[in-house]
């Protein structure tokens, strides 16, 4: 028989039980609702801070078209929308930059954030704000007043509902903070300079130079060159190649080209962009078409930032690729540092906060390597901070090629390779951004003594560019973008230069153009670099594994389709390049010089391409065990050595060709989706048009807009 004490136990512990059962129904039903909801695409919102109404007109794929009647609206409108698709990402963004990941995550994201904060992107934004001019600074403000609107209109996203917590509301600083996310992905890397320095130490200038080659000469494919000047395109030293395919910097880089009038078939300019940047669900871009009078400008925008960035207006369009140049210097510390350390408070869910050191004086701030060494970082986005936001603003409204070069002019970073056409038939190109004028080119860490020297940015007059001319084509790849002669080695080493190489070979096979045959090379799957590789270590290759070699005779470079040899040639250039890769460079060509050979051993069961290439879109969360919310898995093609670039994280992120002029021609087309919520129709509705390459056109005159409109809705005061 029980006690009184041991009943009541049980009673107690059968109500909490069933009181846990029934919390944990209700928040599966919170969050399976959540897996359903999404942002309204129809119908009338009111009691909005506008002047007067707006019309949002959604095509099949649920881009937003806006016709506002002015400015403020107009970017009102713009943030109500990107915080209805895309809200957790925005939130989840800011949070990472600013370093906050352990508010949401909890104590496994301290790391991440302790890393973040080394660069004080807090005080630069602040700066930045301060800074800015009066029309940028009103269209943050109406921007983020239609962000916090959609916060308290639209459903909220499952992915606050998975992790429990609701968003702040958002600030103007916190569009300028998401906008330094891709500057702080595309700056040099202060931790890439630690290996060039130690072969500096060790042999110096020329010893540096060996170990990392400026550019692979026989594949040099320099714009400013133009088509004539291209290298022979076949291997001048192995050596060389394979040290480029070992290149250990994070794979950031873009493709885009462009062709005057002259080498068109329809009379007009063309010209193509595909950046390369993280492949993610929700993805990097989302489209918008902005209307409202004086201003008219369609394209892709960060989620988070108002305005188009890469796109096109009613004259002119323009394309961005990182220019992979020296953009800071990085000095050992003297003795005594001059500035001053200051605290970090980081805010810790389920823990206490945690408090951290960090080094700053007016100029330099200092930032610990991946090895421990302590160096101090000069970027004139910390002594100078200047929100690139103003410069796109000004594209988007830009009337002429002259408008777009004046606007790229005061760009302060980071720095791009722009290529520009219009409607004239023109077509143009332009290095932009802040470049010091360094001579060591971060190559090496400066001394302390270089402290008390200054490096000026290189006036944007004396950067590479090509006129605006109707008879030029223009391409970058982040490559060297000069030929020799050129005054500034202006970068440590550029990237590999297959891809530019690869553009240049398609450009030169024909004599005009068309967006056809723009949008067939950005789903070119060809590796030059790999092609020789394996061309080259043939008889090493029958030696090891006949059948290997045997699959290998007569491969074109082709990484896509069900052919084993991709993955075979992937597989030598891993075992060529791999993690290890400088110690085995150089007993492989210690034992050519030697012996005349290549040691090459037998290659494992390899797949077809389709499958071994294949990647996964994966969603933020899915590191903490959450797949519900991943996108689809795109078949293989390419790698990151091809025009089409894609491998596990990381792809071109949209795929655009406009014809100057005609802008309902050509077209835009993301990975997955527009929404970033998964049970909209918008979700993963791109990924089909995206594996086949079909260009999506993004519809831009008044009769397009209105017959592809698939939803309409009205934003009302």
């Amino acid at each position: 028989m029980r006690s009184p004490a041991a009943t009541l136990t049980l009673r107690v512990a059968a109500v909490l039980g069933a009181a846990a059962l029934l919390a944990i129904g209700a928040f599966a039903a919170y969050v399976a609702l959540g897996m359903q909801a999404h942002a309204r695409y129809a119908g009338t919102i009111s009691g909005l801070s506008l002047h007067a109404r707006v019309r949002i007109l959604r095509d099949d794929r649920g881009v937003p078209h806006i016709l506002a009647s002015d400015a403020h609206d107009l970017f009102f409108a713009q943030g109500y929308v990107e915080a209805s698709d895309r809200l957790f990402q925005m939130d989840l963004l800011r949070h990472f930059v600013e370093g906050r990941l352990a508010e949401i995550f909890g104590p496994p994201a301290l790391r991440s954030d302790v890393v973040e904060r080394a660069v004080p992107v807090r005080a630069i934004v602040a700066a930045q704000w301060t800074g800015l001019d009066r029309d940028t600074r009103s269209a943050l403000m109406a921007f983020t007043g239609g962000v916090n609107a959609a916060m308290q209109r639209e459903p909220l996203p499952v992915e606050f509902r998975l992790l429990a917590y609701r968003p702040q509301p958002w600030t103007p600083q916190d569009t300028l903070a998401v906008g330094m996310a891709t500057v702080l992905d595309l700056i040099d890397d202060w931790n890439a300079i630690a290996p060039r320095d130690s072969a500096y130490r060790r042999g110096g200038a020329a010893a540096e130079a060996r170990a990392f080659p400026l550019s692979d000469p026989c594949y040099d494919a320099p714009v400013l060159g133009g088509l004539a000047a291209l290298g022979p395109g076949k291997r001048c030293s192995l050596e060389t190649l394979v040290r480029e395919l070992g290149d250990a910097r994070p794979p950031v880089g873009s493709n885009e080209w462009a062709a005057g009038a002259a080498h068109s078939a329809t009379g007009r300019a063309l010209l193509a962009n595909d950046p390369h940047l993280a492949l993610s669900i929700p993805g990097v871009w989302y489209l918008v078409d902005l209307r409202a009078p004086g201003f008219h400008a369609a394209g892709a925008t960060f989620p988070g930032s108002p305005g188009v960035v890469l796109g096109h207006n009613d004259r002119i369009a323009w394309a961005a690729t990182d220019g992979t140049v020296a953009s800071l210097s990085v000095f050992d510390p003297p003795s005594h540092l001059p500035g001053t350390w200051e605290s970090e408070r980081f805010g810790v869910r389920f823990g206490p906060p945690v408090v951290r050191r960090y080094y700053r004086d007016p100029h330099a701030f200092g930032i610990p390597l991946r090895g421990g060494r302590f160096v101090l970082v000069r970027w004139s986005a910390y002594d100078h901070p200047e929100a690139p936001a103003p410069t796109f603003l000004r594209l988007d409204r830009a009337a002429s090629l002259k408008d777009a070069i004046g606007a790229l002019a005061t760009f302060p970073g980071p720095t791009q390779n722009f290529a520009l056409a219009d409607s004239s038939g023109r077509v143009a190109y332009a290095l932009a951004g802040r470049i010091p004028d360094d001579p060591v080119w971060a190559r090496w860490f400066h001394r302390p003594g270089d402290l008390s020297r200054s490096y000026p940015p290189i006036p944007f007059a004396l950067l590479p560019k090509i006129a605006p001319s109707r008879t030029a084509v223009v391409w970058t790849a982040n490559n060297r973008m000069y030929p020799r002669g050129y005054p500034r080695r202006l970068s440590p080493q550029f990237a590999p230069p297959y891809r530019a190489y690869r553009i240049a070979q398609l450009l030169r096979a024909r004599a005009t153009y068309d967006v056809a045959y723009f949008a067939h090379m950005q789903m070119d799957a060809l590796s030059l670099p790999e092609l020789e590789l394996v061309t080259d270590l043939a008889p090493q290759i029958r030696a090891a594994d006949p059948q290997a070699a045997a699959t290998l005779r007569g491969w074109n470079g082709e990484m896509a389709g069900l052919s084993l040899a991709p993955a075979l040639a992937e597989a030598l250039r891993t075992r060529l390049t791999g993690d290890r890769r400088g110690r085995i460079v150089n007993a492989l060509f210690s034992a050519r010089r030697s012996a005349g050979t290549i040691a090459v051993a037998p290659f494992p069961s390899p797949q077809p391409w389709d499958v071994a290439g294949s990647v996964t879109v994966t969603h933020a969360l899915a590191s903490l065990g959450i797949a519900a919310l991943d996108g689809t898995t795109l078949p293989g093609r390419g790698d990151a050595y091809t025009l089409h670039v894609q491998y596990p994280g990381y792809s071109q992120s949209f795929r655009a060709v406009w014809e100057a002029g005609n802008w309902d021609a050509g077209g835009i087309t993301l990975p997955q989706g527009e929404s970033g919520e998964p049970g909209s129709r918008h979700y993963v509705d791109e990924a089909q048009a995206w594996v086949s390459g079909r260009l999506w056109p993004l519809p831009y005159s008044d009769a397009a807009v209105e017959r592809t409109a698939v939803d309409r809705e009205t934003l009302e005061p």
